[in-house]
């Protein structure tokens, strides 16, 4: 699920934070660092219990407007097709996503079921939803892509649901694209073969990417003053006062992954961190931060002092 710049943020902000505050406690704030990836997760199951809240919700509707005094035929006998979503039925019985809701207590929409009825009415009026229902039956086919499209079009750009999402945890606005790509890709996979026992994806794609959110965390904290230098140097035309800290938080894990990380090429390393710093940093900064790099990538060859090895990884 998580990508390498993804954790390469995480590990941003954890930095810039420690700025901030002046901590120098680094295992606290590495664990903290931790809890925050960790968290995604929660984030992730909670957007797909959601799904399931939503089934019950309309299976609820539809078990109160049948025992309406004055019921219509068409309450009496309603279209289904909805509440038996193929998709919506396997997420609901699946067992892993059950346990890690229960586990951590994360069935946040018991308490919260206004969102939920925002997002079933805004289905029920939706043409998607309107085409979809305009058959009783359907195939798996229909039934993912359409679980798909309302995910993507009406669940996912919703305000309320951004609003709410932002005031249970503020970094979870960050994390929400990542999270609803995730949710997208996993759609796609289901097959009707799966049962209960579909396996979710993971928060790491493997232990070498927790262990590199550790490493760059740590390596670039502790040598944090001589990666400093390195920046002062490459900017005489600069006070060091007038570089704003991200882009220095940035600046400092590019040199790390430089000297610190062989298997990354240099090229790779630029390219992320020049991708990060537009989208969080002011809109002159990855100019600068290219200026910088650039700089120090080609000194450091020069001497022999990056640390690289494999072929095109300079």
């Amino acid at each position: 699920m998580l990508t390498r710049r993804h954790i390469r943020v995480k590990v941003m902000q954890s930095l810039y934070s420690m700025r901030q505050t002046q901590s120098d406690n680094l295992d606290k704030e590495e664990k903290f660092l931790l809890y925050s990836i960790e968290q995604m997760y929660d984030l992730f199951l909670i957007n797909l219990q959601l799904l399931i809240e939503i089934r019950k919700q309309a299976a609820d509707f539809l078990t109160k407007s049948q025992k309406k005094y004055l019921a219509t035929s068409e309450e009496k006998n309603p279209n289904t097709k909805f509440v038996n979503n193929a998709v919506l039925l396997l997420l609901e019985n699946n067992l892993q996503l059950k346990a890690g809701v229960d586990k951590k207590k994360l069935n946040v929409w018991d308490l919260d079921s206004e969102y939920v009825a925002i997002l079933w009415k805004e289905i029920q009026n939706s043409e998607l939803y309107v085409d979809y229902m305009s058959t009783k039956q359907g195939s798996f086919k229909e039934d993912k892509d359409f679980v798909l499209d309302i995910f993507k079009e009406i669940i996912a750009p919703n305000d309320k649901l951004y609003e709410y999402i932002e005031d249970k945890k503020l970094t979870w606005i960050d994390d929400l694209p990542l999270i609803n790509t995730a949710i997208i890709k996993m759609l796609r996979k289901v097959k009707p073969t799966h049962d209960e026992n579909m396996a979710l994806p993971k928060l790491y794609k493997d232990i070498d990417d927790k262990d590199f959110a550790r490493n760059i965390f740590k390596k670039t904290a502790l040598n944090g003053v001589e990666f400093a230098k390195e920046i002062e140097g490459k900017t005489p035309n600069w006070d060091k006062d007038r570089i704003a800290e991200l882009d220095k938080a940035v600046i400092k894990m590019a040199i790390c992954e430089f000297v610190k990380f062989p298997s990354i090429p240099v090229k790779v390393t630029i390219n992320e961190y020049l991708e990060i710093a537009k989208e969080y940093s002011t809109p002159k900064s990855s100019i600068f931060i290219n200026g910088i790099l650039d700089k120090i990538s080609k000194e450091y060859q020069e001497n022999g002092k990056l640390n690289k090895v494999g072929r095109g990884l300079m």
